[in-house]
């Protein structure tokens, strides 16, 4: 068993089971591909991919797990090619952070002036999605660091650490008719259209499960995933 086997049994998945986009995104030849499955699929005896003719219809049973596996261990392999850079290049190097727009934009920016002060000599990377899309960049080992308020610990394979606290506060126009209601209720909110953020994003959840214990119902008009789009 190679390490490129398993390179391109994961590359198959992620283009979809199309062994031609596989090969031309690891800059091979789709026969040598193919080869090389049907020689680790003889190597562990089981079928990793049904077939319809050339073409990889599904993944079989037996095969996710392969493919588990094989995940786990290109992840593992690059950790252990970033221990040996840590240490002999403790001062400098590149730190991957992946995050929200909102946690980049309002939150981060004080933090990484700071950060850089400290290490002048470490180059900081920031990549911008969804807490699924960060999720999925720390299993795939594309991100050293991911901050988020959804998703990250539903992950068993990921190490979540709380940082600080998030709050959410109601923003409403100067004239509006809950600015001389005082402090809102639920109750009250749920009286009135509401702009929050999409349900994947910026602790939606916490919201949700705050009116759904008080038995309401949110009349929420628009959602996004952009908190300067909300504003």
């Amino acid at each position: 068993m190679k390490l490129q086997q398993l390179r391109y049994l994961v590359e198959i998945e992620r283009q979809n089971l199309n062994v031609s986009a596989a090969a031309e995104a690891l800059f091979t030849s789709q026969p040598g591909v193919s080869k090389q499955i049907r020689l680790l699929e003889d190597e562990l005896g089981v079928t990793i991919f049904e077939r319809s003719g050339k073409r990889l219809t599904h993944i079989t049973a037996p095969g996710r797990i392969v493919l588990d596996t094989a995940n786990r261990i290109l992840r593992e392999t690059q950790n252990l090619t970033r221990v040996g850079q840590d240490f002999t290049s403790e001062n400098d190097g590149t730190l991957s952070i992946a995050t929200t727009h909102t946690q980049a934009r309002y939150t981060l920016p004080t933090v990484i002036q700071r950060f850089l002060q400290l290490h002048p000599a470490i180059r900081l990377h920031l990549q911008q999605g969804s807490p699924a899309q960060i999720a999925q960049w720390l299993l795939d080992g594309k991100a050293d660091l991911g901050i988020a308020t959804e998703t990250l610990d539903q992950h068993a394979e990921l190490l979540t650490l709380p940082c600080y606290q998030w709050s959410h506060l109601v923003v409403a126009p100067k004239d509006h008719p809950l600015i001389t209601q005082g402090a809102p209720t639920l109750a009250t909110l749920a009286a009135y259209p509401l702009i929050t953020y999409d349900a994947t994003f910026t602790g939606r959840s916490h919201i949700d499960r705050a009116f759904e214990r008080q038995g309401l119902q949110p009349n929420v008009m628009l959602t996004a995933i952009d908190s300067d789009v909300i504003k």
